[in-house]
């Protein structure tokens, strides 16, 4: 008799648990039913638009490094296009990434309601920490985009001048006239004045007595750095003929004559040491007299006046 009630006890649990198995996998079909039914279209959806997405940055990406591609002259361009391209699409791809993520999580009922708010606190202490990093890296975009300047290129950068020797997203680094090198965030970089594209034009400022005649002082500067603009040395560096106006300026007795050249960038200096030797020897060979400076004029002026003031002060103190 109590083995005949066990076995009925457990004929009626094997039961139970059976309905409790059934009713598991009718509750998991419905589920599933309704998964393929309402959600699965959604997350179809969702994913179809981030390939959509995906292949709109490929296509930017695509095309920005077959520009990189041409650039066969310019090989530091080439190089900081394709960098811009690899930062793009990385970014972009964590950026649907992550939206594609925030939209499955609530496809499957997930309360984004904690992560949103644990994720906006830290973003707020990143973005306190960090906003002078993203105005650093946004400005160094635009200026590797925009080709404003590049490495070996003479800038004039946040009040320095120099030459670029490094370039990144973050920082441009600048050594000056003196070795010294500069480090300059992007950020800071509001203004540029760049040096070393197409062209540069040299000037030099020659100052003649008022004696010489100014028709035959025009005419030698002319003649002599027409003929520096056609020496064979310099034929590839001086890009347009010289140009000499006229009298630029009179201080006195001495007279301003300016002489500017268009030259290759980065070419100023021999040219202009040669021009100076040739008009040297043509002021020399004419006997044209160079002015002197007006403001060492007026300091020899001044000692000789503070020197007979001496001497007074010194005859009164000694009578």
């Amino acid at each position: 008799m109590f083995l005949l009630t066990l076995t009925v006890q457990e004929n009626a649990k094997l039961a139970g648990d059976f309905d409790n198995f059934t009713d598991v996998l009718h509750q998991w079909h419905h589920d599933l039913l309704a998964f393929v039914h309402g959600d699965l279209p959604r997350m179809t959806v969702i994913l179809v638009i981030a390939f959509i997405l995906a292949q709109i940055v490929n296509f930017f990406v695509h095309r920005m490094r077959v520009l990189a591609d041409r650039q066969t002259d310019n090989q530091q361009r080439a190089s900081e296009i394709r960098t811009v391209a690899a930062i793009l699409r990385a970014t972009a791809y964590g950026i649907i990434g992550f939206i594609v993520l925030l939209h499955i999580l609530s496809v499957f009922n997930i309360n984004l309601t904690p992560l949103l708010a644990s994720a906006g606190v830290v973003g707020v202490g990143i973005g306190l920490g960090a906003q002078s990093l993203f105005k650093d890296v946004l400005n160094g975009i635009f200026i590797l985009l925009e080709n404003q300047y590049n490495v070996g290129d003479n800038v004039r950068l946040a009040g320095l001048a120099g030459t670029v020797i490094d370039l990144t997203l973050r920082v441009t680094t600048l050594r000056d006239i003196d070795g010294a090198v500069h480090f300059i965030p992007n950020s800071q970089v509001a203004t540029v004045s760049n040096m070393s594209r197409d062209f540069i034009v040299a000037t030099i400022s020659l100052s003649v007595d008022a004696s010489a005649d100014p028709d035959r002082v025009l005419s030698i500067l002319r003649a002599t750095a027409l003929a520096v603009r056609n020496d064979p040395a310099f034929q590839q560096i001086a890009l347009a003929d010289p140009v000499v106006p006229g009298v630029d300026a009179i201080h006195g007795r001495v007279v301003i004559y300016p002489v500017s050249i268009r030259i290759a960038i980065n070419q100023k200096d021999a040219i202009l040491r040669e021009l100076r030797r040739r008009i040297l020897q043509a002021f020399e060979q004419n006997a044209i007299p160079l002015g002197t400076d007006p403001n060492n004029i007026l300091l020899m002026h001044h000692d000789k006046n503070n020197s007979s003031s001496s001497t007074e002060v010194k005859n009164n103190l000694s009578s």
